[in-house]
C-alpha cells in the first residue's frame, strides 16, 4: 500500500508532484504538514531518493520538531539524514562551514536576545541613553528593521533629523562595531552573511546547490525577499522546489513579508505545478463560510474556497454593544457560560487587533474571576507607558491625612522624573535619595530644595517641579482625564513619543485616557484619590499562573493556533480595520487587514463570536460603527444579539435584544447591562435634532452648550471641571433645556 493513500485526492497530488517545482496553496486546517512529511516520505520510500539530497526549511523550531517528529513516525531511523530546520539553523550551518570567506572564523558567536540586550545596556551606559525612553526590544527591533532593509550605519545616521532619531542611529553604530570586534552574529546577520555568501562566491553557491534535489519550504506566504533569495540561490538549475503557504494568511508585510512571492511565484519558476487544497479539517461549516465570504472581498488572492464535512446548523454569534463598557462584560459572561457549560478556559481565546484594546479586558474578567494569560504581551497596566503616566498622576493626588510622609511619591519620581530625559543623572538621584533619607521625607519634596552643585540637573529638576506644582493646582478643576492630559502634555511625555514615533505607546495612552473618561462619566463626584484606588485594585492583582486559563492575544499571535471557541472583540470600523494601517497604505493595506480577519476567524474549531459596540471612541476620536467585515459576513450566518447593529437592519440603535445576554449572565449591574438598564431618561423625539448653539443637559456633565455637530457627534462644552466632551448627540443622557 503507497503512503500516499492516506492522504485525500488534492492532498495526494500535492505530494506525488516530484517532477515539477510545485506551488501548494493550503488553506487554513488543510493539513499541510500532513502532505509536506508525506511528501518528503514518499521521496524517500517509493522514489528512492537519498534522504541527505533533502532539505526542507520552516520559519519556526516548532514545526521544525513537528515535521521531524511525523517523518520519523513514517520512515523510522532512516529519516534522520534529511535536512529538517529553521531557515536560522541552516544558515548557521551554511556559515560554520565557509564564514571564513568572509574574514570570520569558524567559531564565530551567535548573539541570542539576552546577549543583545547586555550589549545594549554597556551603549546605553556610555551614551547616557535612557532605557524608560528607548526600552531594549523597540532598539532591537530598529537595529533589525535597519539590517533587513540594508540601510548602513553610515545611512541611519545620515536620515536621523530628530533627536531620538539621532540616539538611535548612534546605538546602531556602537552596537554594529560592537559585534564586529567579537566576531558576533545576530539573528539578521545569519541571514545576511549567508546570502552574502551564497551570492558572492560561485564555489560556495554550487557546493551547497549540489547536496539537494529536493527543496522544500512552509509557510511560503511568510517569507520576505532576504529569505526568497536565499532559497532561490539554493536551488540548483536541475533541482525541485516545493513551496507551501496561503496567500490569505500573509499578515506578516510590517516584518518584510511581501505577498507577491507567492502569487507570482510562476514567474521565478515556469516549470510549476499549483494544487490548491481547500479541504478544511479544523473548523465547522458555519465559521468556514463566514471567513470564506469575507476574504472573497480580496482582489489580490488566489481563488479558493475551503469546505469541511463537518456540518452544522450552528450560526456566528454576533453581539454589538449599546456601549463599550458593556461589550467586555458581555465577552466575560459569554466566557463564564461556557465554562459553566463544560468547555475549559484553556480552549477559549480572545483576539483582538492592537495591545491596547485588552484593558477594558483585563478588567471584566478579573471582576468576573476568570483566569486569563496575555499571550506573547504584556498585561495593559504593568506596560511602561501605563506606569509611567499613572506615576505622573499619583504626584498630583491631594495629601491623605493619614499619610503624613508619603513615601510612595518616591517611587512615582524614580520612575518619571527623567522621562523624557531633563539632564538627571544617576549620581545626581543618588544624592537626593541621600538628602530625602537625611531629612525623613519623600523624594519629591527633596526636589523643591535640592542640595545639588549640578546646573543642569538643577535646572531640569526645577522644571519637573514646575509642571507638578501647576498640574496640582488645577486638581478641583479639572477632570481626571483632563489633568491626566494636561501633565502629560506638560511633562514633555505626549511630545516625547510622537516625535519617536511611538504609535502603539500612544494608543495605550488614548485608551489610558478612555477609561478615566468612563470613570468620570460613571461617577462625577468621584475625586483622584478615588480613581487611583480603584486602578490599584487591577493594577496589584495577581496574575493567574495555571493552565487552564483564557488566552487574550493580538491577530498576529493567535497565527498558527486553534481553538474550541474564539471571540474577536472590538471589531469596530477603523479598529479592525485598523484606520492607521489603511490610511497610510491603501488598498493594498486593507486586503492585510481583511487576510488578518480571515485568519482570526479560521482560528476557531467549534463556535465564534464576533463583538462590537457604539459610542464614541477616545482613541477613533469619532462615533463608532461595526467593522466593514462584520458586514461582509451574510446575515444568513450570524445570530446577532445586542443593540442591533447601525447601518445594517435599523437605524434604530435603541431596540435592545435582552434574551441572549440575560440568559449569558442574569444579574449585571446599569453600568455593565448597557443604554437599556439604566435609569430612565426622558428622550428626544426623533426629528427633534440638536443645532450648533443649543443648550443642553447631561445627566453626568451637567450644564453645556452644543459648539459643534458633524455625523451624529455633538461636541459640547461643560462647566470647567469637565471642559469640552464629544457625545453622540442621541444619547439618553442627553437632553436639550
Amino acid at each position: 500500500m503507497s503512503i500516499l493513500e492516506q492522504l485525500n485526492e488534492r492532498q495526494r497530488e500535492a505530494a506525488a508532484c516530484v517532477d515539477h517545482h510545485v506551488r501548494i496553496i493550503a488553506g487554513a486546517g488543510s493539513g499541510k504538514t500532513r502532505v509536506v512529511t508525506t511528501r518528503i516520505a514518499y521521496l524517500i520510500d517509493e522514489c528512492h531518493v537519498f534522504p541527505n539530497k533533502i532539505l526542507a526549511i520552516t520559519f519556526t523550531n516548532k514545526a521544525a520538531r513537528e515535521m521531524k517528529e511525523r517523518v520519523e513516525s513514517i520512515l523510522g531511523p532512516m529519516a534522520h539524514s534529511v535536512q529538517i530546520s529553521t531557515i536560522h539553523s541552516f544558515c548557521v550551518r551554511l556559515l560554520r562551514e565557509d564564514i571564513r570567506e568572509l574574514g570570520y572564523p569558524r567559531n564565530f558567536t551567535i548573539l541570542d536576545s539576552e546577549d543583545q540586550k547586555s550589549i545594549l545596556k554597556e551603549i546605553y551606559k556610555e551614551q547616557d541613553v535612557d532605557t524608560k525612553v528607548f526600552s531594549y526590544p523597540s532598539m532591537i527591533g530598529y537595529i533589525s528593521s535597519c539590517k533587513t532593509a540594508f540601510v548602513s550605519v553610515q545611512q541611519a545616521q545620515e536620515m536621523a533629523h530628530l533627536e531620538g532619531q539621532r540616539i538611535r542611529a548612534n546605538v546602531y553604530a556602537a552596537y554594529q562595531k560592537r559585534l564586529a570586534d567579537m566576531y558576533a552574529l545576530d539573528f539578521d546577520d545569519l541571514l545576511l552573511f549567508a546570502h552574502r555568501l551564497l551570492k558572492e562566491s560561485e564555489e560556495v553557491r554550487t557546493k551547497w546547490q549540489r547536496r539537494f534535489s529536493y527543496l522544500h519550504v512552509d509557510e511560503f506566504q511568510d517569507v520576505d525577499e532576504l529569505q526568497y533569495a536565499i532559497i532561490r540561490l539554493l536551488c540548483a538549475p536541475d533541482a525541485k522546489l516545493c513551496v507551501v503557504g496561503d496567500p490569505d494568511q500573509t499578515i506578516y508585510t510590517w516584518r518584510g513579508a511581501r505577498v507577491d512571492i507567492i502569487l507570482e511565484f510562476e514567474k521565478d519558476f515556469p516549470d510549476c505545478r499549483t494544487v490548491i487544497l481547500n479541504e478544511n479539517y479544523r473548523s465547522e461549516e458555519h465559521i468556514l463560510k463566514g471567513a470564506n465570504a469575507v476574504i472573497k472581498n480580496n482582489k489580490n488572492r488566489i481563488e479558493k474556497d475551503l469546505y469541511t464535512s463537518r456540518h452544522s446548523d450552528a450560526k456566528i454569534i454576533h453581539f454589538s454593544a449599546a456601549d463599550e463598557q458593556n461589550e467586555p462584560v458581555w465577552v466575560a459572561a459569554r466566557l463564564k457560560t461556557l465554562y459553566h457549560s463544560g468547555v475549559r478556559y484553556r480552549d477559549m481565546a480572545v483576539l483582538y487587533r492592537s495591545n491596547y484594546l485588552s484593558r477594558a479586558l483585563e478588567k471584566a474578567l478579573l471582576d468576573a474571576h476568570i483566569p486569563y494569560r496575555i499571550y506573547g504581551g504584556i498585561r495593559f497596566y504593568e506596560r511602561a507607558e501605563i506606569k509611567d503616566a499613572l506615576s505622573y498622576l499619583r504626584l498630583l493626588a491631594p495629601k491623605q491625612a493619614d499619610d503624613d510622609k508619603e513615601l510612595w511619591k518616591t517611587l512615582a519620581v524614580r520612575r518619571v522624573l527623567n522621562v523624557p530625559k531633563r539632564g538627571i543623572g544617576a549620581k545626581s538621584i543618588d544624592t537626593l535619595e541621600q538628602q530625602a533619607q537625611q531629612e525623613d521625607v519623600n523624594l519629591y519634596e527633596v526636589l523643591k530644595h535640592p542640595s545639588l552643585s549640578q546646573s543642569k540637573a538643577k535646572k531640569g529638576i526645577a522644571s519637573f517641579v514646575e509642571v507638578i506644582e501647576e498640574c496640582r493646582r488645577c486638581v478641583d478643576t479639572l477632570s481626571i482625564d483632563q489633568l491626566m492630559k494636561k501633565v502629560l502634555e506638560d511633562s514633555g511625555y505626549l511630545r516625547m513619543l510622537q516625535e519617536d514615533n511611538e504609535s502603539d505607546r500612544m494608543e495605550n495612552i488614548k485608551e489610558l485616557l478612555n477609561d478615566m473618561q468612563q470613570y468620570v462619566e460613571n461617577d462625577p463626584q468621584a475625586d483622584l484619590n478615588d480613581y487611583l484606588q480603584e486602578v490599584a485594585l487591577y493594577t496589584d492583582n495577581d496574575l493567574y499562573e495555571g493552565n487552564d486559563v483564557v488566552q487574550l492575544m493580538t491577530v498576529h499571535a493567535a497565527k498558527g493556533l486553534e481553538f474550541d471557541c474564539v471571540f474577536i472583540y472590538n471589531l469596530c470600523e477603523g479598529i479592525f480595520p485598523s484606520e492607521r494601517s489603511v490610511s497610510e497604505g491603501g488598498n493594498a493595506a486593507l486586503e492585510e487587514e481583511r487576510r488578518l480577519i480571515y485568519v482570526a476567524m479560521t482560528r476557531a474549531k467549534k463556535q465564534l463570536f464576533l463583538s462590537d459596540s457604539m459610542g464614541y471612541s477616545f482613541v477613533l476620536d469619532k462615533i463608532k460603527t461595526p467593522s466593514r467585515f462584520v458586514m461582509e459576513i451574510p446575515p444568513e450566518l450570524l445570530e446577532d444579539v445586542g443593540a442591533k447593529p447601525r447601518n445594517r437592519f435599523s437605524e434604530d440603535v435603541d431596540v435592545y435584544a435582552q434574551g441572549s445576554f440575560a440568559q449569558a449572565r442574569p444579574a449585571v449591574s446599569h453600568e455593565a447591562a448597557g443604554e437599556s438598564a439604566r435609569p430612565k431618561t426622558k428622550r428626544r423625539k426623533r426629528g427633534d435634532q440638536l443645532s450648533k448653539g443649543d443648550l443642553v443637559h447631561h445627566t453626568s456633565f451637567g450644564d453645556g452648550v452644543v459648539i459643534r455637530l458633524e455625523d451624529g457627534l455633538a461636541t459640547i462644552a461643560f462647566a470647567q471641571k469637565f471642559g469640552v466632551r464629544k457625545i453622540m448627540a442621541d444619547h439618553p443622557a442627553l437632553s436639550r433645556k
